[in-house]
């Protein structure tokens, strides 16, 4: 009967064992820390507790970041060591803090996982603007749980293409061992990569002027427009007040995340009274 209860005892303990979650693999964050108490750090505490976290442990990571292990500020050892093996890294470009930069130039050489964000709003550096990049305003719940949602797409898919990742530094080098190479046809591919890089780049760019509609139409442009067609006669104001109300009114529409085909109509139609009523005034 003893043995029976012993053995009884040793099943249930190793289906306990058998049942434990899977180890959480490690994910290094790199950020900007900044002071105790300043608004840096306030702001990476909350992207870090409220965004990364979860989006990371909802994959199988737990979270890790440079202050957890070292000073704040000093790039130590560990701190290199999390980079270069942990098997996933999130960075925020927020700022430009050079420690950010150069911790993320390591992981980039290694050419393992990596995901990147940066405050909505804030242009991404060129080197890195080809390289998608997480936009979040962590005082809007929305564009959280849309981070979130991305991080998590981001993970998955660099899970699923297990290989190594191209980097701008990645790509880089292998365009200059192609460039040196004998067979004409490497050389050529190598002009072709990077002809498709910079193309990146530039879509890039259009994807986040797309994003920004006050870019499309830049407030120094509308002032121009408002002084060309200006003046303090009745006629003149009425045409800076309509001018101002057209602009607010295609930026609002621009501002939609979908363009119907009535939406393209309003705005070439405004655009087309915006000329017509600029011309006349410049005749007069």
């Amino acid at each position: 009967m003893m043995e029976t209860a012993i053995d009884s005892f040793m099943l249930q303990s190793k289906k306990r064992k058998d049942s434990k979650m899977p180890e959480e693999k490690p994910c290094f964050v790199i950020a900007p820390i900044g002071e105790p108490e300043s608004d840096t750090r306030k702001r990476s505490d909350q992207i870090l507790k409220h965004i990364i976290t979860p989006a990371a442990k909802g994959c199988g990571y737990k979270t890790v970041r440079a202050d957890q292990i070292s000073e704040p500020g000093i790039i130590t050892s560990q701190v290199i060591q999390h980079i270069v093996d942990d098997p996933l890294v999130i960075a925020d470009l927020t700022g430009r803090n050079p420690n950010v930069f150069y911790e993320l130039a390591i992981r980039h050489a290694i050419k393992k996982p990596l995901v990147q964000t940066i405050k909505k709003g804030e242009a991404i550096p060129f080197d890195v603007a080809g390289t998608r990049t997480v936009h979040v305003d962590h005082h809007d719940l929305d564009s959280v749980e849309e981070a979130k949602e991305e991080i998590t797409k981001q993970i998955k898919a660099a899970e699923k293409d297990a290989g190594e990742v191209d980097t701008p530094i990645s790509v880089a080098l292998d365009l200059q061992l192609l460039r040196q190479s004998d067979n004409p046809e490497q050389r050529s591919l190598a002009d072709l990569v990077s002809a498709i890089s910079e193309l990146r780049v530039g879509i890039s760019s259009i994807e986040k002027r797309l994003s920004d509609p006050s870019m499309l139409i830049p407030q120094d442009y509308l002032d121009f427009i408002v002084r060309r067609v200006g003046g303090s006669s009745p006629h003149t104001q009425e045409y800076t007040h309509d001018i101002r109300l057209m602009s607010e009114r295609m930026i609002e529409v621009l501002s939609s995340k979908t363009l119907r085909a009535e939406d393209k109509e309003e705005l070439r139609n405004m655009l087309g009274h915006m000329n017509r009523m600029a011309s006349r005034s410049l005749k007069k």
